[in-house]
């Protein structure tokens, strides 16, 4: 399954904290641009989460994982939900990879995280070299 067959859902605010209101998305922390014609979100307080909750390694580390959704290496769709991918950035054995869930024509954030090998799934983006 392609990025092409992603696309059509109107978007939603996910569960993560991000809040929308009339004029827009508060607490945004960025709003990035990716290869595959889609942007990504995250507010400030889901990231908090993300570094609290799950990878505390990662604090300090934003740009790498706007910079993994900005200009991947690969990416990867999820085996388990074909609206997550996994955006990878970096070389073995240290690749760091930002998890999205595309919902319409915009994601979220769903995770990030350093990655020591890049995830068996279907494989929708190379970096042309």
């Amino acid at each position: 399954m392609g990025i092409d067959s992603l696309v059509g859902n109107p978007p939603k605010a996910p569960r993560s904290g991000l809040r929308v209101t009339f004029s827009g998305v508060t607490d945004l922390l960025f709003e990035i641009a990716t290869p595959l014609g889609f942007t990504v979100r995250c507010s400030r307080s889901y990231w908090e989460h993300v570094l609290l909750a799950k990878h505390p390694s990662l604090r300090g580390r934003e740009e790498d994982v706007q910079s993994a959704l900005r200009d991947p290496d690969e990416v990867r769709q999820s085996r388990k939900d074909p609206a997550v991918l996994l955006f990878y950035r970096g070389s073995s054995p240290r690749w760091t990879c930002a998890v999205t869930k595309v919902e319409g024509d915009a994601g979220f954030l769903v995770t990030a995280y350093p990655a020591d090998a890049i995830k068996i799934g279907v494989r929708v983006w190379t970096r042309s070299r």
